[in-house]
C-alpha cells in the first residue's frame, strides 16, 4: 500500500472484487475473526453473497475454540452475513496428524491440517451447490500462501462443478486493513496459530525469551 497520511479504512474506497466467471456467490471459509474481517468486508463490498464457514477442529483447547468461534459469529451477525458453525471433532483431527507432533510451523501436519479443513469446506459447498469457496487463511504473513492454496485446489478437484478461489487478500494492504479492522472491531487476539502444539512451541519460543507462557487447560490426545 502506499503511504498516505489521510489514509484510514473509514475512508477506504474500496475496489470491486471480481470473482472467477464472476460467480455472484461463495463460501468463504473462516479461521478467526481477525483475520476474516478484511476478508468479509471485501467481498461484501464487491456484491458477492457469501457464507462464512467456521470449521476448525484444530484450535486447542476449546475454550480457545470457543473464544476465536464466537468473535467471527459476532462481527457476521453485525454485518448480515450467514454463519455456518461447523463441528468441533478433535478427534478426528488429532487423528490425522498422528506423528507429526513434532513438525514445525509450516511443515507436514500444517498441510494435513489445511486439507481437513478445506475438504469439510468444499463438501458443505458442494451439497448447497456453491461453485467457488475461498478462505481467510493466507491473509496472514505468517502463513504459506502457496501451501494453503494447494491445499484448497486439491480439495475443490473432488467435485466437478466446484473452484477454490485462491485470491491474494493480502494484496493491495490488505494485511493492513485486516490489523486495522481487528483493532476497530476490538476483537480477541489469539496469542498462537491455534493447535495444541503450535501453542506448545509459542511456550518453548517465549520462556527461551523470558516471556511470560500462555496458560491454557490443554489436553494432549
Amino acid at each position: 500500500m502506499e503511504k498516505n497520511s489521510q489514509y484510514s479504512i473509514g475512508h477506504y474506497q474500496r475496489p470491486i472484487i471480481k470473482t472467477p466467471n464472476q460467480i455472484d456467490r461463495i463460501v468463504m471459509h473462516s479461521c478467526c475473526a481477525p483475520c476474516s474481517g478484511e476478508v468479509i468486508e471485501a467481498i461484501q463490498a464487491s456484491g458477492v453473497k457469501q457464507t462464512v464457514f467456521f470449521y476448525n477442529p484444530n484450535i486447542h483447547p476449546q475454550e480457545e475454540y470457543l473464544m476465536r468461534k464466537n468473535e467471527n459469529k459476532r462481527f457476521c451477525k453485525k454485518m448480515g452475513i450467514e454463519f455456518i458453525d461447523a463441528d468441533y471433532d478433535t478427534d478426528n483431527w488429532f487423528e490425522r496428524v498422528k506423528g507429526l507432533e513434532n513438525e514445525p510451523e509450516r511443515g507436514r501436519r500444517c498441510s494435513l491440517c489445511f486439507d481437513m479443513r478445506f475438504e469439510r469446506t468444499a463438501l458443505f459447498a458442494h451439497e448447497n451447490k456453491f461453485e467457488l469457496f475461498t478462505s481467510s487463511l493466507g491473509i496472514s504473513r505468517w502463513k504459506n500462501m502457496d501451501q494453503i492454496n494447494s491445499s484448497g485446489h486439491t480439495a475443490a478437484q473432488k467435485y466437478q462443478k466446484l473452484k477454490y478461489w485462491d485470491f491474494n487478500w493480502r494484496k493491495k494492504g490488505g494485511t493492513q486493513r485486516m490489523i486495522e479492522i481487528s483493532k476497530k472491531e476490538k476483537f480477541y487476539q489469539q496469542e498462537y496459530c491455534g493447535c495444541v502444539y503450535s501453542l506448545r512451541d509459542t511456550n518453548r519460543w517465549r520462556k527461551e525469551n523470558n516471556r511470560p507462557r500462555i496458560k491454557r487447560l490443554i489436553k494432549f490426545y
